[in-house]
């Protein structure tokens, strides 16, 4: 498999100047670029996402057979080679990814994050979120565990995204990639303390019900640690009743929706 893999790659790479100019437009080193060339290894899934984005291509029509993927393309309309890097949001993208990127270190890990569902009033939802950098960016995965009754084979939701440090603020945005009709935005407070354990926000998406509602609710994201047993966390994700003992007083106090007397907005509130 890794060998059409590496084939594919090398008849894509031919519709460039050089592979040194493929490097160049990707942000990838040379010599990790000659492992998956040479077939030895295959890119693991956010690398892979990425060099099918930039060539046009889907994950599973890279991975066929050579002379059935060279079929393919040889179809296909090829765009001009400079047009990746001279696309007019290109320069905004990597201006937000050098500003944005830098301090971002210390929150690497994963996170509980809790908020009241948008899905189903009254409840609230527990996630699991690991932030982690790849080369020069902050990514993360936000995996929601849904099961409306405990005896249910659990429904597993995957959104991907990009994390932001801008001044003293942490923006995510994602999507979410099992359907595609769904992508939210968080703004979180930055913890200044010694110890990153609580971060606190607000989230922006769309209710998971037949309506679509567009809905914002108060967050709160608990740091768990760099390394973790994923599947026990997940194992406590899932919908809980607001007062299940499982949900602490505090982050049922930070999650809580209510605006005060005075307040025109849904604001975000310390942790």
């Amino acid at each position: 498999m890794n060998e059409d893999f590496a084939r594919n790659l090398r008849l894509l790479c031919g519709y460039y100047p050089s592979i040194a100019d493929v490097c160049r437009r990707l942000e990838i080193n040379r010599p990790q670029f000659n492992r998956y060339l040479s077939g030895r290894f295959r890119p693991g899934g956010h690398t892979l996402r990425r060099l099918c984005e930039f060539f046009g291509v889907e994950a599973h029509e890279i991975l066929l057979p050579s002379a059935q993927f060279e079929r393919l393309v040889q179809v296909r309309p090829r765009r001009p080679a400079s047009e990746a890097s001279t696309t007019p949001e290109a320069p905004h993208l990597a201006h937000l990814k050098a500003i944005g990127s830098a301090g971002l270190d210390r929150f690497l890990g994963y996170y509980f994050e809790t908020y009241l569902s948008m899905a189903y009033p009254g409840q609230v939802l527990r996630t699991l979120v690991a932030f982690e950098r790849h080369e020069d960016r902050v990514v993360y995965q936000r995996t929601e565990r849904l099961a409306e009754d405990p005896h249910d084979k659990a429904y597993h939701g995957l959104y991907l995204g990009l994390v932001h440090l801008l001044t003293d603020r942490i923006f995510l945005c994602d999507y979410e990639t099992l359907t595609g009709l769904e992508m939210t935005q968080t703004i979180l407070f930055p913890s200044y303390k010694n110890r990153v354990t609580r971060l606190t926000g607000l989230r922006l998406g769309v209710s998971g019900s037949g309506e679509r509602m567009p809905c914002c609710a108060r967050v709160v994201y608990e740091y768990l640690g760099r390394r973790i047993d994923v599947r026990q966390a997940l194992r406590l994700c899932g919908l809980y009743a607001l007062d299940d003992p499982g949900i602490d007083d505090a982050t049922r106090r930070a999650i809580a929706n209510d605006i005060a007397p005075g307040e025109w907005h849904l604001r975000a509130r310390f942790a």
